[in-house]
């Protein structure tokens, strides 16, 4: 599959992450009268398995029954948040820009390396992954 391609499918999959990220969010803190840290925490667990099922067989033709794969998946999830919350104070706290220069930034960067961190190792061929299959 091209490049192309797959940077496509990845955003469609990102794009329908995002969606029931919002409206898990949404929910949790309008119908669970949860705070907007603990409902976005659900709307994250909500769009992770979207994201993976979605990028395992969709954008990388994976299956998505592999333990060690999803274990990949999540730390690049994980630092990908990670990123996203450094550069955010990075460039929002510490240097003063404003807020929409930061998302900007953060639009472009993070799913710029996410991509390329799953197609590189979380659903990468067993072999190029540095594990066996399971």
């Amino acid at each position: 599959m091209s490049l192309v391609r797959q940077g496509g499918l990845f955003f469609v999959v990102g794009l329908a992450a995002t969606a029931v990220h919002a409206l898990a969010a949404l929910a949790a803190r309008d119908l669970g009268q949860l705070s907007p840290v603990a409902a976005t925490a659900v709307g994250y667990l909500c769009a992770v398995g979207v994201s993976y099922l979605g990028n395992a067989r969709f954008t990388f033709g994976r299956p998505a029954l592999h333990g060690a794969q999803f274990v990949r998946f999540m730390v690049v999830s994980l630092a990908g948040f990670a990123v996203n919350a450094g550069l955010t104070w990075l460039l929002s706290n510490r240097l003063g820009w404003p807020f929409p220069a930061t998302l900007a930034v953060i639009v472009v960067v993070i799913p710029a390396l996410s991509f390329t961190a799953a197609k590189l190792w979380a659903f990468a061929a067993p072999d190029q992954a540095g594990s066996s299959p399971s």
